[in-house]
């Protein structure tokens, strides 16, 4: 009896009032297994199944809306897309994107994401490279401003030439003050420093708080007390993958200057804004704007 009710849960055909089952069409605690319904009618109602497609959008449908109207904008299925609703609709966004996560736009054209594992390591690999390019922008950029602007940062302070300094067996000189950190020194910090950090994260085990969010672990790390309240902690999370996206597009940004110019992103912004015109990338690839020899 519990097999027939099995059956007839997940739309069995019958067969003279009598439910036929199809061996595997149910788990041995008599739930219906999605991938393994199929469907057979003998001189009876086909009862037919929901398609799984729909079911995953009533599954979606379900997916808790923020009342916030701010946090809207970000979360859940009414959250902003990729695209303008006109170009695109929200029935095409995959069922896995929920919007549940800070910086989901429902953008996944290749699928790397339908494993609920890949999702989390996606997206841990995403925050961390985003973090690292945060930190690394501003690395490129403020001290070639501070050094334009008339504070001593090493001879030019350009990113590519302050990383030779080091490989030349010089140190580092910012403000005026030397720096004595040669390369093998700098390397070891970094070593240890990163993947330190990354021990615990990945062990959930620190000095500063156990058994944290691996991703925003707050408390310790929010000296500041920015996270105290929820929903400014959830915005405070968008704001942070989105600066780190543009970031890491800055980053390739910074590099391609570097390799085609020979100059640093400040000195290229300078040149640009001394002349929109005889500056900018359209000058660069024909060849007519002034240049120094690349790398």
């Amino acid at each position: 009896m519990a097999a027939m009710a099995g059956c007839a849960a997940v739309g069995q055909a019958e067969f003279l009032g009598q439910a036929i089952c199809n061996s595997g069409a149910t788990a041995r605690n008599g739930t219906a297994r999605p991938g393994a319904l199929q469907m057979v009618a003998l001189l009876g109602k086909k009862k037919v199944a929901a398609p799984v497609k729909k079911a995953a959008q009533k599954a979606v449908a379900k997916v808790n809306r923020p009342t916030n109207e701010e946090l809207a904008k970000w979360y859940g299925p009414d959250r902003r897309i990729y695209l303008p609703e006109g170009l695109l609709d929200k029935s095409d966004i995959p069922e896995y994107l929920t919007g549940e996560v800070p910086g989901d736009y429902g953008f996944d054209p290749f699928g790397l994401s339908k494993k609920p594992s890949d999702f989390d390591k996606y997206q841990a690999y995403e925050l961390i490279h985003a973090r690292w390019a945060m930190l690394g922008a501003a690395g490129f950029v403020l001290p070639e401003a501070f050094n334009r602007s008339g504070a001593v940062c090493g001879p030019e302070a350009v990113w590519f030439k302050t990383g030779a300094l080091l490989l030349d067996g010089n140190t580092l000189s910012y403000f005026g003050a030397s720096i004595p950190v040669n390369l093998a020194a700098a390397v070891i910090a970094e070593v240890i420093l990163v993947g330190g950090a990354e021990y615990y994260r990945s062990t959930n085990k620190s000095p500063l708080g156990s058994d944290l969010d691996r991703l925003h672990p707050g408390g310790a790390f929010d000296p500041l007390g920015l996270a105290n309240d929820p929903d400014q902690f959830a915005l405070l999370k968008v704001k942070e993958i989105k600066n780190g996206r543009l970031a890491m597009f800055s980053m390739l940004g910074f590099f391609i200057q570097a390799y085609v110019t020979g100059q640093g992103p400040v000195e290229n912004l300078a040149a640009h804004l001394s002349d929109p015109f005889g500056n900018n990338l359209l000058t660069v690839l024909q060849g007519t704007a002034e240049r120094v020899p690349s790398l």
